[in-house]
């Protein structure tokens, strides 16, 4: 057996959505608080693709999957242009607690001390 990778960005806004919600139902909407960046950014893993109401195929067997959500603010784009370059001051930046504010906001979820186990 191999371990293949694969990278998907989502552009279309409404469907990402909607993949991180069916992603977060199979989690439960619970996150630990050790998913979060200080950058403002949150992942987390799933142990089986079929929970996401994807159809088994045998050919390809059971896989994990990774979510990382990446949050920026607007006018963040200047940082990484091509041309006339800045940075980004530390008051627009985001951080760790204003992703989590996103995360309980925007899915009414909920974050654990502790991890799974």
């Amino acid at each position: 057996r191999h371990t293949i990778s694969g990278r998907v960005t989502v552009g279309n806004r409404d469907k990402a959505m909607q993949i991180l919600e069916s992603g977060l139902k199979v989690k439960e909407y619970e996150l630990i608080k050790s998913n979060f960046s200080q950058t403002g950014c949150f992942g987390f893993g799933i142990s089986e693709h079929i929970d996401l109401g994807i159809k088994y195929d045998p050919s390809t067997g059971i896989y994990g999957m990774d979510f990382f959500v990446v949050l920026e603010r607007p006018g963040f784009r200047v940082a990484k242009r091509r041309k006339c370059q800045t940075k980004i001051g530390a008051p627009h930046k985001l951080k760790k607690t204003d992703a989590m504010k996103f995360f309980q906001s925007k899915f009414e979820g909920v974050i654990l001390a502790k991890s799974y186990n």
